[in-house]
Formats: structure tokens, sequence, C-alpha cells
């Protein structure tokens, strides 16, 4: 009785396997790189993320100075009041607003950054 053919052995050749990562595996930088779907999500997902911070930013300065004319029609006799508010009771809260903002997209652009770099 002849050899059956699928018990014979077949040799196949192919490049050297990369060692380290599973095959397939591209870092964060290299699919925003080449533009991929994948690095399109990453880019959009730091442009919400600093989206968010700047409108709720923009709530909170818009809660804070949005009402000051109603306060000022209230009060029309108030000049005193009017230019205390307006140039010194508004300084302290705008500066503290835009330190936070500034701290937030930093964190934010420093959490991008470990996600692409990969640590």
């Amino acid at each position: 009785m002849p050899q059956d053919q699928t018990e014979r052995r077949v040799v196949v050749t192919g490049p050297p396997r990369r060692t380290g990562r599973a095959s397939g595996y591209y870092r964060p930088r290299t699919e925003i790189d080449e533009q991929t779907t994948l690095g399109h999500t990453y880019v959009r997902s730091l442009m919400r993320t600093q989206l968010r911070a700047a409108l709720t930013v923009f709530a909170v300065l818009g809660l804070l100075v949005g009402p000051l004319p109603l306060v000022f029609a209230v009060t029309p006799n108030a000049r005193r009041l009017e230019w205390l508010v307006l140039g010194f009771g508004l300084y302290a809260p705008l500066v503290l607003l835009a330190r936070w903002y500034v701290r937030r997209a930093e964190r934010n652009e420093r959490d991008f950054v470990r996600l692409v770099e990969d640590r």
C-alpha cells in the first residue's frame, strides 16, 4: 500500500519573528503618525478632554460675570460698588480660574503623552 500524502512533512520558511511584543501590536505613537482610525481616536480623546476643561471654565466664568449687570441694575446708586467689584473683586477668581485651567490642560497633555509613549 502506498504512503499517504498527508503524512509528508513540509518546511515553511518566512521572515524571523520579532521578540518582545506580540505580532500586530503598534504603539499609539505609530497609530497617530500614520493617521489611522485608532490614532484619530487617541487625538480626539485629547481634544475632548481639553474642550471639556474649557467649557467648564467658560460656564464658571459665565456664572461669575453673567449676573453682574443685574446686580448693578438693582443698585443704580452704588457706583463705588461697581468699581470695587469690577476693579478688585473679579481678579482673584479670574486668576484662580485661569490657574486651574492651565494645570488641568497640562495634566491632560501629560496623561496623553504617557499613553502615547506607553509608560
